[in-house]
């Protein structure tokens, strides 16, 4: 299987190409930016696709994350993925920003730089900014069984709703909560990539995933933070 994977959840503009058995893309690049996610990405696919032989008659499926994450960010990914699943007749798959995150320390475990304090085994956080002192939160186990399901918590809680043990945080926020944790006397280092979503991760678990279980489909956990003017309305007279 060939499959193009696209992100803009974030503050990046994200694209990889994979096959299946390779431990490395067959093409990949990443943008950080805060802004202008829907003009970089089609130019950024199209230099993708460039290097990948057989473009995009090659591809077999495309994954594209569906959050949580910013809200305009998440539409111009999913738009395109599902533009080019219609135009190439190939299926489209959703992949959660939070699991991506996860999936590294899943799929690809270390072994601890020194003995954890806590007879516990770690947890597993996926923590992403969603601003004004709130975080989107993931955890699970080792194994990647899921131990908190997806929820959006203020900073000031977030340490003490995760569950115990030592915690291994990923993602965007993971500095913050691991200062949040440090300051609580909790176990807690960060690991990973925190700017940007691995989009790697999001091709593997984009290859596993069932397209009639993973839809690409905007997963948005908290109303917006802009809301649309109320219609106004004339004061009677």
């Amino acid at each position: 299987m060939r499959i193009l994977a696209l992100d803009t959840a974030l503050p990046a503009v994200c694209a990889c190409v994979l096959d299946t058995g390779s431990p490395e893309p067959l093409a990949s690049e990443t943008i950080v930016m805060e802004r202008g996610h829907a003009e970089a990405l089609l130019p950024l696919i199209e230099r993708i696709i460039a290097q990948v032989e057989g473009g995009f008659s090659s591809l077999d499926r495309i994954a594209v994350t569906v959050g949580p994450g910013s809200f305009t960010g998440i539409r111009v990914a999913i738009s395109a993925a599902r533009s080019f699943g219609v135009a190439l007749d190939i299926p489209v798959v959703g992949v959660s920003t939070l699991a991506a995150f996860a999936a590294p320390l899943v799929l690809e475990p270390k072994a601890p730089t020194k003995k954890p304090a806590s007879p516990l085994p770690p947890v597993i956080v996926s923590a992403i900014d969603a601003r004004h002192g709130q975080i989107y939160l993931q955890a699970c186990s080792p194994s990647g069984a899921i131990l908190m399901a997806p929820t959006v918590l203020p900073l000031s809680e977030a340490v003490e709703k995760l569950p115990p043990g030592p915690l291994r945080i990923t993602g965007s926020a993971a500095p913050l909560l691991a200062i949040a944790a440090w300051s609580a006397h909790r176990e807690a280092e960060v690991e990973g990539e925190t700017a940007a979503t691995p989009i790697l991760y999001v091709a593997r678990l984009g290859m596993i995933a069932d397209p009639q279980e993973a839809p690409p489909r905007p997963l948005y956990i908290k109303a917006p933070d802009v809301k649309p003017p109320s219609p106004f309305r004339f004061a009677r007279a």
